[in-house]
């Protein structure tokens, strides 16, 4: 008995360290976004299979790219005090495993959705992966300040393709759930950045913080959060959604533009990372509320 406590031990880590490689935190917040893409995109609630399938798929695929990051980042992640006590960093995990693993995620993600969905989901969150763990990991994030705002394309793309695996196309409605977590993106991505910038400039990474000043960003934070503002209201305008939503977002609204005035400020040294976590739970909170207001709406 006492033999095999240990390796109980042992074989839990192992697997606590293989779910830290998926990033579950963001991975589950881009689930919530894909969930609510699909039941947008019909009056009443999608097909239960469609909805496990394509929550399934997307969710194995975001969970392979996560892996992949993990690897060709893992030299980064060494000089990051956020990040060195990484699976790969402390060596926990081979970089050859991880790489099995993610092609193993990938590869099932992509037959599920193949299969449970329709092609055009699996290829269209194929093109997610390649963008988020090649295209932004490999190449923008070590080549210009502005990776967060063109990578983050890849990162908005999972309310789209919860609306394709219900419906088959594209449409301008999914296309606008994209543009909101597009414009999203910076504002939330650089707060983290400015608290953690003594990080990023010891591995030589060119966020916008190393590359431009604090008060720069503090700036960009400002004026992307007003643009974040304006474009959450463009499903009130465009009539998808209703007054339920445009109380509720406004209410969200204030309450960021509020986070990111005292980020431009500067006057206090908590604020950035404050609003980087209210920045997660807006973006939840936000879905949240366009999945009420339109099952409000589909009662009327």
């Amino acid at each position: 008995m006492n033999n095999s406590q240990p390796r109980v031990i042992v074989e839990t880590l192992i697997w606590r360290d293989y779910l830290e490689l998926c990033k579950p935190r963001v991975v589950a917040v881009m689930l919530l976004t894909a969930v609510v893409g699909m039941c947008l995109a019909s009056s009443s609630f999608p097909p239960l299979t469609i909805v496990i399938s394509a929550t399934l798929g997307i969710g194995l695929m975001a969970s392979g790219a996560a892996a992949v990051n993990h690897v060709m980042d893992q030299n980064i992640d060494a000089k990051m005090a956020r990040t060195q006590r990484r699976p790969l960093p402390q060596g926990k995990i081979s970089e050859t495993r991880a790489l099995l693993f993610a092609s193993c995620l990938s590869l099932s993600g992509i037959a599920v959705l193949i299969i449970g969905t329709n092609l055009l989901t699996a290829w269209l969150t194929l093109g997610a992966l390649i963008g988020y763990a090649l295209i932004y990991t490999m190449l923008l994030k070590r080549a210009t300040p502005l990776n967060i705002v063109i990578g983050g394309i890849a990162g908005a793309a999972p309310p789209l393709l919860g609306w394709v695996a219900v419906t088959g196309q594209i449409e301008p409605d999914s296309l606008l759930l994209m543009l909101i977590i597009f414009a999203w993106t910076p504002p939330h991505f650089w707060a983290l950045c400015l608290h953690k910038k003594e990080d990023y400039a010891r591995a030589g990474v060119p966020m916008l913080p190393v590359t431009h000043g604090e008060q720069y960003t503090r700036l960009q934070i400002l004026l992307y959060t007003v643009l974040m503002v304006l474009t959450t209201l463009f499903p009130f305008m465009t009539g998808m959604s209703g007054l339920v939503y445009l109380i509720g977002v406004t209410l969200l609204n204030l309450r960021f533009m509020q986070w990111a005035v005292r980020v431009f400020l500067a006057k206090e040294h908590a604020a950035p990372m404050a609003m980087f976590w209210y920045s997660v739970k807006y973006i939840m909170w936000l879905f949240v509320v366009l999945l009420v207001d339109h099952y409000i709406i589909s009662l009327h």
